[in-house]
């Protein structure tokens, strides 16, 4: 697998798109929104309906096919540097590992310590195995979770086996030009949606907790990223670049401080016996605009966000440089000159 490694606009689009109807979800998680109150109450308002047929489950498949791909990015990487793709991926994975522990503190519904461990698991496939193999295994691995277990974990594997397979297959590239085979995806997920949707609400409830809301998330989530993809190649290309970029390259700082922005605002406003989920929302929007203008500042300095630069100095067992227009012959020599000192 020959894969070039290069930085696809659309893809960090995307990632912050997907950051952002997560934490639309998990915020109830995080703060245990209702736990004290009546459930009834909070199945039955509009805002959690409404998440529930445009957000719940819809937005954890695209974060997870994106993980995939960035692991056969990161293994195309090791690999166009002579570095060795296996021990790369491990030591990315165990320090996701570790960043995962630590946010169980504030998040103990965590999900970066499944990607750690399936990302293991899918190591010696994603390194090794021809793409054909990666399509097909992520193809029935995708298939299986969601058919018989309705998505979540059961499909995670899945998923990172077919996010690396499109990236040997050239996809993010198809993505970045919504070429015909993305239309015609697009306009497949979105025949698609109807019966999906129409078998969701036949059950009812939160669709991460039912194969037909599972099922309906994926179906969702393809068509998600399709519409993304052919807006992308219109004019409003540099909107969602500007709102949804900043997000997505620092996808993990974002990710994990949000978790210690909201959780201690559930405390202080008691939403434990809360059933209005709209200051919630509301407080997530805020979150996310306040890490929006934080990203977009950050970036004008440094090339990556604060966790991403130490989880990348991991990966490479190296410092990497931080500020921006630092190439690594520049840093070496700052670097001699601290230890020295």
């Amino acid at each position: 697998m020959n894969t070039k490694p290069t930085r696809f606009q659309f893809l960090d689009t995307l990632r912050g798109f997907t950051i952002a109807g997560i934490l639309l979800v998990n915020i109830r998680d995080i703060t245990l929104f209702g736990h004290e109150a009546s459930y009834a109450a909070i199945a039955d308002s509009q805002p959690q309906q409404w998440l529930n047929l445009l957000v719940g489950g819809r937005f954890v498949p695209i974060f997870e096919l994106l993980f995939g791909m960035s692991l056969a990015f990161v293994a195309a990487s090791a690999r166009s540097r002579g570095a060795n793709p296996a021990a790369t991926l491990l030591c990315r994975l165990g320090a996701l590992l570790g960043i995962a522990l630590l946010h169980t503190f504030v998040y103990p519904g965590e999900v970066l310590r499944a990607y750690a461990l399936a990302g293991l698991l899918c190591l010696p496939l994603v390194v090794w195995a021809p793409r054909w193999a990666l399509l097909g295994l992520g193809v029935v691995g995708t298939g299986v979770g969601f058919g018989m277990f309705g998505g979540g974990f059961a499909a995670t594997p899945g998923l990172f086996l077919l996010g690396a397979a499109a990236v040997a297959y050239q996809f993010p590239m198809m993505l970045e030009r919504a070429g015909w085979p993305v239309r015609i995806a697009a306009v497949v997920a979105a025949v698609a949606t109807v019966p999906a949707l129409f078998a969701q609400v036949s059950v009812g409830g939160d669709p991460r907790f039912s194969n037909e809301g599972g099922i309906a998330g994926g179906v969702m989530a393809a068509l998600y990223i399709g519409l993304l993809a052919l807006l992308f190649a219109t004019r409003a290309r540099r909107v969602l670049r500007a709102v949804f970029e900043p997000l997505g390259r620092m996808a993990l700082t974002n990710y994990t401080t949000a978790s210690l922005i909201v959780f201690p605002i559930g405390l202080a406003l008691d939403w434990q016996h809360q059933s209005d989920l709209t200051p919630a929302l509301l407080v997530a929007a805020a979150v996310l605009i306040a890490q929006l203008l934080a990203s977009r500042a950050w970036l004008s300095y440094f090339s990556y966000g604060p966790l991403e630069w130490a989880w990348r100095c991991v990966t490479w067992r190296r410092m990497v440089p931080l500020r921006r227009g630092v190439t690594r012959r520049e840093a070496a020599p700052r670097r001699a000159q601290v230890l020295a000192a």
